[in-house]
């Protein structure tokens, strides 16, 4: 793969935002001001970010990337000659990683699934007498609402 194709798929992530933080041609992608993925300017490949140290050894092992430079242990360099899906996996990987850290209001915002759920829920709320979907499990059709236990009042015995 090239350096174009990586930043495409990079590109195509919902708030995916690119930046060059060092300066000298570096492609920082982030979500969130997080990053998840990087291309340097001298080694030929792109950095992402895995769940664990040992995940990234083990794909190390694998012969998948090598060890990131640079980056803490978690993070591989996934070479130009990776397979194009292989590499795609690992971009949203380190990607979902990164955005499942971020403040879900944060998450909201920046779109993609979840964000249209909550856009096409707010849009059918809106809308006067249209079917929403229902916000609770007793509004469910056949659904049965919890009886409510009412316990009477003990009569006192009147004092001496």
């Amino acid at each position: 793969m090239t350096r174009d194709e990586m930043n495409a798929i990079c590109a195509a992530l919902p708030g995916a935002r690119v930046s060059d933080p060092w300066g000298g041609g570096h492609d920082a992608w982030k979500v969130g001001g997080k990053m998840f993925a990087c291309i340097g300017t001298v080694t030929p490949g792109i950095s992402v970010k895995t769940d664990s140290t040992e995940t990234a050894q083990m794909l190390i092992d694998a012969g998948v990337g090598t060890r990131a430079p640079y980056f803490h242990r978690s993070w591989i360099l996934l070479p130009w000659e990776t397979d194009p899906d292989e590499a795609r996996r690992r971009i949203e990987t380190s990607y979902r990683l990164v955005r499942g850290k971020l403040p879900k209001k944060l998450q909201a915002r920046l779109g993609g699934p979840r964000r249209l759920l909550h856009l096409v829920g707010k849009i059918l709320g809106a809308r006067e007498g249209a079917d929403s979907p229902p916000s609770r499990r007793s509004d469910r059709p056949g659904a049965n609402p919890k009886p409510r236990l009412t316990i009477p009042p003990v009569p006192r015995e009147a004092g001496p």
